[in-house]
This record gives structure tokens, C-alpha cells and sequence, in this order.
């Protein structure tokens, strides 16, 4: 069951959880007895916060949750992602910037010679 959103009470320093996000609240439910229980159950208690995970020999294989935790997921991977683009970006930015004429000219070309250039479109 994923947590709420941090209050912004709560503000952090450096890289803060943005939700709590845990399965081990979740009921685990064999196939079987989730199709006795029926789809119609299944989600809504997914509706009313609860995390089932369905499993067969013993090995969760699927889970039902709300589509609110899915939205909540996405954005969290979202962020996890753009989280990671700046930590490498950091790791490896030595302040060294390049200027837009040198970056054509290691190109072998010159503004002038870009600008005169047919639109390939």
C-alpha cells in the first residue's frame, strides 16, 4: 500500500521518500481464492486502500491496488528518473562548458556554412 504524499510540514534536505511505498501491509492471496472471492471484491478493497497480492506456488505473481497507487507509482518513477539524470550529471560535470562555435567546428563546419546550408526538410 503506498503512503500518502509527504505534508509539506515535513520539508527535507537532500533526497527526500516521496511516498512510502511497501507491500507488507498486503494480504497475499492464493489464484484460487482470489477467483472465489471475485473481481468485483478484489477491487474494491484495491478501491478502498488495500493492497492484494496474488500468489501461486508460493511466488507473488501479480497484485491488485487502485489506480490511485498506480498514478502515484508512475509519478514516483517519473521522479526517480529525473533524480538519477541529475545525480549523473553531477558525477561527471567537470564546470568545463563548450561554446555553440566550437561545438560546430569540431564538426568541421562554421555558422556560415550551417547557415547556407538547404533545410534537409
Amino acid at each position: 500500500m503506498l503512503g500518502p504524499p509527504p505534508s509539506p510540514s515535513s520539508a527535507c534536505t537532500g533526497i527526500c521518500i516521496v511516498w512510502d511505498v511497501s507491500v507488507a501491509d498486503a494480504e497475499i492471496v492464493q489464484i484460487t481464492e482470489a477467483g472465489r472471492r471475485g473481481v468485483s471484491r478484489l477491487v474494491a478493497d484495491a478501491e478502498a486502500g488495500h493492497t492484494t497480492v496474488l500468489s501461486r506456488r508460493a511466488k507473488s505473481v501479480a497484485a491488485v491496488v487502485s489506480y490511485q497507487d498506480v498514478q502515484r507509482l508512475d509519478e514516483l518513477e517519473r521522479t526517480l528518473t529525473d533524480v538519477a539524470l541529475v545525480l549523473s550529471r553531477v558525477a561527471v560535470d567537470t564546470g568545463q562548458r563548450t561554446s555553440l562555435e566550437d561545438a560546430i567546428a569540431s564538426f568541421g563546419y562554421t555558422r556560415d556554412e550551417l547557415n547556407s546550408m538547404d533545410d534537409p526538410a
